[in-house]
């Protein structure tokens, strides 16, 4: 009874997404560019298209089993395994999920008892801040702004000797949402060092691991296999979010929980949306090439475009994301910014305090569309950036 009053209660103080609440309310703004959301602005491919065209044409359209296809099981596994050198026994190591949404969910839901903590970096996309809380849990907030938006291992273990035996899991993303920053080996490897043999998780979101730039990304899962829960899919990949197709892997034995809360919350993702993810997974290993070098030119037009305004940028690695630091005329509110910048400019960006500690002061753009949208929402900045000197 004391953890329903207590998810009760959270429930009660929640509000929904800032992100998604802004984004509705500048989407009212006539002629608004939104570099909101992160959504890409590119198609399903084709042949991805043509599985799950082909799956409703043969009627399949029952349950699956509730861990996924096992087609699609095997296929992710060999995509995790060819691009990032880990090893996921489909059967029992694998969950197939509605989302990486709802694999933190249940990834949360499954480890967590209250009063556990979990160690975030911020900033960070904040789904993780609610969970946590909704399940009893304690957010404990690292704030990386002063270290390049990475979570150093030094940081870490003073995060984890100030919480005592509290301490859970810790959280990374990368390529990071908001700012595009990644990590390299050496980083992961030095995280690793902090936490190996301690009973602590590490929640490994690489939702973005296809649209790391330079260099090869690398997984939690390959460094710390034993104490690491990644998440995947092919929501950015495949530039599939509304098929909702994610991916849970990790021990053995944590993932037999993990699933069953997975079971008890959705019985299992759709069945034409996993076949379609199959057959990227399994037909579509570079089907994010195209996206990526599209991204890596936008980003190589708006960075210097930002700092030629007073911005300051920590220049993206991956993802499609600018975090980028107000000139210093605007002061430190970016939701006063973001709101002046929709309502005069018709330009809207993201306020940088909706993701936690390090956030303010800074604001969150998407290149995420055309580059023609991007050069018009630039001029129109430039001018709204001018006429506030």
């Amino acid at each position: 009874m004391a953890l329903i009053d207590h998810m009760k209660k959270e429930l009660g103080a929640l509000k929904p997404s800032d992100i998604l609440a802004f984004n509705h309310d500048i989407s009212q703004i006539p002629d608004i560019i939104k570099l909101t959301l992160g959504e890409p602005d590119f198609n399903t491919p084709d042949h991805v298209k043509l599985a799950a065209i082909g799956a409703i044409q043969q009627n399949d359209s029952h349950y699956t089993a509730s861990a996924g296809l096992p087609g699609l099981r095997q296929a992710a596994s060999d995509f995790l395994y060819n691009k990032y050198h880990t090893r996921y026994d489909p059967a029992t190591q694998l969950q197939i999920t509605a989302g990486v949404t709802e694999g933190v969910f249940a990834t949360l839901t499954s480890i967590l008892n209250p009063g556990d903590s979990v160690i975030i970096p911020t900033p960070i996309f904040p789904l993780y801040i609610p969970i946590t809380m909704l399940n009893g849990g304690e957010p404990v907030f690292v704030n990386t702004a002063e270290d390049g938006f990475i979570l150093h291992p030094e940081k870490l273990a003073a995060a984890i000797d100030a919480h005592a035996d509290s301490v859970k899991a810790i959280v990374l993303n990368f390529p990071t949402n908001p700012t595009g920053v990644t990590y390299s080996r050496e980083d992961l490897e030095k995280i690793a060092d902090v936490v190996r043999g301690k009973d602590i998780f590490v929640i490994s979101d690489e939702i973005y691991s296809e649209l790391t730039y330079s260099g090869q990304h690398v997984s939690m899962g390959e460094i710390l296999p034993e104490q690491t829960i990644v998440l995947n899919g092919v929501s950015k990949s495949h530039a599939m979010t509304g098929w909702r197709i994610g991916l849970i892997a990790g021990p053995a034995d944590v993932m037999a929980q993990i699933g069953k809360v997975h079971q008890f919350m959705i019985t299992s993702a759709t069945t034409n949306a996993q076949v379609a993810a199959e057959e990227a997974f399994k037909n579509g290993q570079n089907d994010a090439e195209p996206m990526r070098q599209a991204y890596i030119e936008r980003r190589d037009y708006l960075v210097p475009a930002l700092e030629k305004m007073g911005f300051s940028v920590a220049k993206p690695d991956g993802a499609f994301y600018v975090f980028a630091k107000l000139p210093k005329q605007f002061g430190t509110s970016s939701w006063d910014f973001a709101r002046a910048l929709a309502h005069e400019a018709k330009v809207a960006v993201i306020p940088g305090a909706t993701f936690g500690p390090g956030g303010e002061g800074y604001v969150r753009i998407s290149y995420a569309t055309s580059l023609d949208l991007i050069k018009e929402a630039v001029k129109r900045m430039a001018a709204f950036v001018a006429a506030h000197q």
